[in-house]
């Protein structure tokens, strides 16, 4: 059996900082230019091949969610926390937001354009990565594009007791290599189209690591796990 006891902790810590959250957190055009143009790539290659919407997992208060939508681009998100989903359908009535976990997605075979995970899965333990990747393969359709960004590291786990303004919090995050990152989207299925490593600098204290990763169109393309 699988164990995602993890996942009580990732969701009441994220219904306790929700708000404060919400006031801290960047609006997605207040990013850093590097950081805008991936999402506008992403963006514009799901637009362009037309192959199904685009959830955004873990999606927190919806920002990047309606970011998605005002590049032209059909948007939904999944949060695991109802506090945060909740902010989202209050701040964005138009666009569709359900609680839900990236580990066993409600989402049919096949049905996904994109996949956009935009600082989603630290919280997930190292070893049940490949649980989460495989749900990103199994929803995207042939050729769909995933988007994968967040901190990145040498291993390190982190137990954080307070954040967002000193609200308490029981979630652990993982900082893992890229290159092992890497591995996992591969051993999943998927074949990555670019890797981008950002170092500590102005404006963040850890690597960013963003990956553009897409499920083959063939069943017997290169990427493809054999069973």
């Amino acid at each position: 059996m699988t164990d995602l006891s993890y996942l009580a902790a990732v969701r009441e810590s994220y219904d306790t900082v929700a708000a404060e959250y919400a006031r801290q957190v960047k609006f997605p055009a207040e990013l850093d230019p590097l950081s805008r143009a991936v999402l506008a790539a992403f963006a514009e290659d799901v637009r362009t091949a037309g192959r199904g919407p685009v959830a955004d997992v873990g999606c927190g208060p919806g920002r990047v969610t309606a970011h998605l939508a005002g590049l032209g681009v059909s948007a939904f998100g999944i949060d695991l926390s109802p506090a945060m989903v909740e902010l989202a359908r209050q701040a964005y009535p138009g666009l569709s937001f359900t609680v839900g976990s990236m580990t066993a997605l409600a989402i049919d075979d096949d049905a996904l354009g994109g996949i956009l995970a935009y600082y989603s899965v630290h919280h997930t333990p190292p070893e049940l990565l490949p649980v989460v990747f495989g749900e990103f393969r199994r929803t995207l359709a042939p050729g769909g594009c995933l988007m994968l960004a967040g901190h990145a590291g040498t291993g390190e786990h982190l137990r954080p007791t307070q954040a967002y303004g000193g609200r308490p919090v029981s979630y652990e995050s993982y900082l893992t290599p890229p290159d092992r990152t890497a591995e996992l989207l591969e051993a999943a299925g998927l074949v990555i189209t670019a890797q981008l490593l950002q170092p500590p600098g102005e404006g963040t204290k850890r690597m960013v690591a963003t990956f553009l990763a897409r499920k083959p169109e063939s069943p017997n393309a290169p990427g493809t796990p054999s069973r």
